[in-house]
């Protein structure tokens, strides 16, 4: 330093001015993460309800007393199921109509059909499937539960007509003897009139009337 002279004007500037660079906040980087787990809680939370809501329909029959899981009719058992209804005409409900495929059927062969089924998603897209195949006039699908019918074969004694057929795919019904049998393994198809297996009758209607069960 000469003559006590301090330093340079600039140098003075240059030492005061501030330092600009903000430096990284750990709150908000904290904050950051923050909002990508929740982000990411939300995703992984709306896809595990999304999976309840389609697979519950499909897991439930499994919890109970009776497990009837969802097994699709094979081809060969529709084709059955359709022989065992030749020259014959009416009404046709299918109990556990499943993806509504015999139901579909007999509606192209001139039935009025009916499907009743469980399981909602697979009422859904028997609809779309009868919309598709042009027959949606003549098969319509209902949200029922089978096991809400006690005693199902006393019930079908009961009420039905002496002209009713009953057929039963892949597991025949236990007090009853079939009138006619075709197919073999799980296209197996029994058929029961109702004459036979109630004994005396009521007499014939002008409308027949068939029962589908399904049991996988």
């Amino acid at each position: 330093m000469e003559g006590g002279r301090g330093p340079p004007p600039e140098t003075l500037e240059e030492e005061k001015q501030p330092d600009c660079t903000l430096p990284t906040s750990p709150e908000v980087s904290s904050l950051k993460k923050s909002n990508w787990g929740f982000l990411l809680t939300g995703l992984v939370g709306g896809t595990l309800v999304a999976l309840y809501a389609v697979a519950t329909p499909f897991i439930t029959p499994a919890f109970r007393r009776i497990c009837l899981p969802f097994i699709p009719a094979t081809a060969k058992q529709v084709e059955n199921v359709v022989k065992m209804l030749r020259c014959r005409r009416g009404t046709l409900v299918d109990i556990g109509s499943g993806d509504g495929r015999i139901v579909i059927a007999a509606a192209k062969e001139g039935f009025t059909a009916v499907g009743y089924e469980l399981n909602p998603w697979l009422v859904w897209y028997s609809r779309y499937r009868a919309w598709q195949e042009g027959v949606q006039g003549s098969a319509t699908f209902y949200i029922s539960d089978l096991w809400k019918m006690p005693q199902l074969e006393k019930k079908l004694e009961l009420e039905l007509e002496d002209d009713a057929r009953v057929i039963a795919c892949r597991f025949p019904f236990p007090h009853w003897t079939p009138t006619w049998v075709t197919g073999e393994g799980v296209d197996t198809v029994w058929a029961y009139d109702a004459s036979s297996f109630r004994g005396a009758g009521r007499g014939p209607r002008a409308t027949r009337f068939q029962v589908v069960i399904q049991i996988p």
